[in-house]
């Protein structure tokens, strides 16, 4: 699997990595006091430190697999008409007037962005290839939703919050 990202979004990961592997050798010296301090049943400086230890390892493992089907994409150099992965899109809900501005971003990314969704999200999905003038029904939890797409943009990494 090919998944987009960011060139900034790839570098918070990689750089979250490196701080998650530099935190193991803490907690294993914490479980190690703890089980020194004798009766595990009851340690529950142990048993926290064996939770952190273990969501920790998941974390590490989470990204250590995606790393390698990341496709670094260079938001500099997208444009024009359609809706694709980077580009900001305006829609308006037809029944309500409400109107949503989203960024399509890759899923790894979707916290990064103000506003951003996954590439793989319902609504993304249904504005992938459409441009500005075109109408979309999206399948939510609510019902169906009819919305137009007012404009697409592309804003480059000017996207991404710090």
């Amino acid at each position: 699997m090919n998944i987009p990202i960011s060139q900034k979004g790839f570098d918070r990961l990689r750089a979250e990595l490196d701080s998650l592997k530099k935190e193991r050798p803490e907690i294993a010296k914490v479980i190690q006091e703890a089980r020194e301090e004798g009766d595990l049943s009851e340690n529950a400086g142990y048993d926290a430190a064996r939770e952190r230890q273990g969501m920790l390892e998941a974390r590490i493992s989470y990204i250590e697999s995606r790393l390698p089907t990341f496709n670094v994409v260079d938001f500099a150099k997208l444009g024009g008409d359609k809706v694709i992965y980077g580009s900001t899109v305006r829609i308006v809900d037809q029944d309500t007037d409400e109107e949503k501005e989203y960024t399509i971003v890759g899923p790894d990314e979707t916290d990064l962005v103000s506003g951003g969704i996954s590439v793989l999200s319902p609504v993304a999905r249904a504005l992938l290839g459409k441009e500005a003038g075109d109408d979309i029904v999206v399948d939510a939890p609510r019902g169906r939703i009819n919305y137009e797409i007012v404009d697409v943009e592309f804003r480059g990494e000017a996207i991404f919050a710090d």
